[in-house]
């Protein structure tokens, strides 16, 4: 712990590494020389210089004083750290601060005076491998540095080996030199890192803005379903309530007809007795006396309801408030049973009430649209309901037009769309090739520039056995998609310029979005060649 912490004291608070070759401001603090001095010249051209941890102001460039004590501290830790220990120091391990190449040994503060003062004796920092400080051939001291041959050499090797006549430098002269160009390379890396640093941030701003939105949606879409939920609740209450009614409503109408029936049989029953008792008297005086009561008692002209199906009642309407339950013919709703055609309806309306509400809280409007005949190209067919385009090769009798294709097989829909947000759905017959896409009403009507794909007036995908394609001002972007799936949605934001396409399988897949500036209103416009059908899909 306590190495931990003296470690933090030894960082440099700009590179947050060990001190190297450390400088002190008169401020007090301590920095690595090529960190301080990287700091300044940065500060030259604003110039006004300051501490870069105290923020303490100079009105000069300040001086950089050598901090001796501080540059022993960081060698020492770094003995420590490494594990090189005294040579001598044999009862307990002692931090070296310095190694002898000649000796090939390393001392403590306290061998350390009593070592050799021969020039001969080299010391460096601590190491554990002198030998690498030393020449392999002639086994002396590496003083040199031969940049002909970017080694470093000894004594022996520049006066009489392989590096003899070359220009040498001392080691010190030549690391300094080298530690000059590097600190040029780190000025030329700063800015660099500073573009880096920069992209950096805005990939973590677009990030974090990115998580905040898909946050944002998804608590949207999470209030959405539970609208959702409370809507289909209510409708489940609503159909289930309707359906209790018509139960209660029929049930209670055919109890009281089972009522009436049971009473009318009891009354039989009780005649049936009275039948049977005469048939058992042998008086015929009082047979034929008693015999004509019971007969004239039978209530000839009472209407005892038949097999029992007149769930009418006495003459009363089983649908009651004024309403049909079947009767002559009812939809093939027998008397007196639920009336299913209702019952759907009121899902229907409900289910349609909730996609209504969807579309509303997403801004969305689904658009109906309906094909404009009158533009529609000679060998184009159009369906009655004006939802499906077909080629065909026969030529259909058409008047003329002055807004009908004359070259290509192609047909606008009849109201063009000029703000807000829609979605519609295309489904094509995987038959021949065609275009879906939006159009300016100016589009060119004959010649080469009224194809879809050929101008800048309209925005297309191109689809084919062989694939699919975007196309805009004769300029084509293939896509890699699957071309068994033959449905596709279609987006525009007019007011934000964006059309997008988009596969219609599971999941969804974005094709394709053209960005533009609309100025004029949108049609949806088809390109059918012969063989191929597109329709529209509300």
């Amino acid at each position: 712990m306590a190495s931990a912490d003296l470690r933090a004291e030894l960082d440099c608070s700009i590179c947050l590494s060990l001190y190297t070759d450390p400088v002190s401001l008169r401020c007090g603090h301590d920095f690595c020389r090529s960190c301080i001095v990287s700091a300044l010249d940065a500060q030259e051209a604003a110039g006004a210089y300051s501490c870069p941890d105290c923020r303490a102001e100079y009105p000069e460039r300040p001086a950089l004083e050598k901090n001796r004590k501080l540059g022993n501290i960081v060698e020492r830790f770094l003995s420590a750290e490494t594990g090189i220990f005294c040579t001598y120091c044999t009862k307990s391990p002692v931090p070296a601060v310095r190694t002898c190449l000649q000796c090939e040994a390393s001392f403590c503060e306290k061998h350390l005076r009593r070592h050799s003062k021969s020039s001969g004796h080299t010391l460096v920092q601590p190491t554990a491998t002198p030998k690498e400080r030393k020449c392999s051939t002639h086994n002396e001291i590496l003083k040199y540095y031969c940049p002909m041959d970017a080694a470093c050499i000894c004594v022996s090797c520049w006066v009489a080996g392989d590096h003899k006549g070359h220009d040498v430098e001392l080691l010190d002269v030549a690391s300094e030199k080298e530690k000059e160009k590097l600190r040029k390379y780190l000025e030329e890396l700063n800015p660099q890192k500073a573009e880096v640093q920069r992209k950096l941030q805005n990939l973590q701003d677009r990030q974090r803005n990115l998580q905040e939105k898909a946050s944002g949606k998804r608590k949207k879409v999470r209030k959405l379903f539970m609208d959702i939920k409370e809507q289909l609740e209510m409708a489940e209450k609503k159909e289930l309530s309707e359906i209790s009614r018509q139960e209660k409503k029929i049930v209670s109408q055919i109890s009281d007809l089972i009522k009436k029936l049971e009473i009318e049989e009891d009354e039989l029953s009780r005649k049936m007795r009275h039948v049977e008792e005469m048939c058992q008297v042998t008086d015929p005086i009082r047979l034929l006396q008693e015999s004509d009561i019971t007969v004239c008692g039978r209530g000839d002209g009472e209407d005892t309801g038949g097999d029992g199906e007149d769930t009418g009642g006495d003459g009363e309407d089983t649908g009651g408030d004024g309403e049909d339950t079947g009767g002559d013919g009812g939809e093939g709703r027998s008397e007196g049973d639920l009336d299913e055609v209702l019952i759907s309806l009121t899902l229907l309306r409900s289910m349609r009430d909730v996609v209504t509400n969807v579309t509303s809280q997403l801004g969305l409007h689904v658009a109906d649209i309906l094909l404009d005949e009158d533009t529609a190209n000679g060998y184009v067919k159009i369906s009655e309901d004006r939802k499906t385009a077909t080629g065909t090769e026969e030529k259909q009798d058409r008047p003329e037009s002055p807004g009908r294709f004359l070259l290509c097989p192609q047909v606008l829909s009849r109201c063009g769309l000029s703000s807000g947000r829609h979605y519609w759905e295309v489904e094509w017959d995987q038959i021949g090739e065609c275009a879906i896409g939006l159009s300016y009403p100016s589009i060119e009507r004959e010649g080469l520039w009224s194809f879809i794909t050929y101008n800048d007036k309209s925005w297309c995908l191109f689809m084919s056995g062989a694939g699919c394609s975007a196309w805009h001002r004769s300029v084509i972007s293939r896509l890699s998609v699957d071309t068994t799936y033959p449905r596709f949605g279609v987006f525009l934001d007019y007011e934000a310029g964006r059309l997008s396409f988009y596969r219609l399988c599971d999941p969804i897949r974005h094709l394709h979005t053209f960005t533009a500036a609309f100025f004029e209103p949108l049609h949806v416009l088809f390109c059918v060649w012969s063989g191929a059908s597109v329709r529209i899909i509300s």
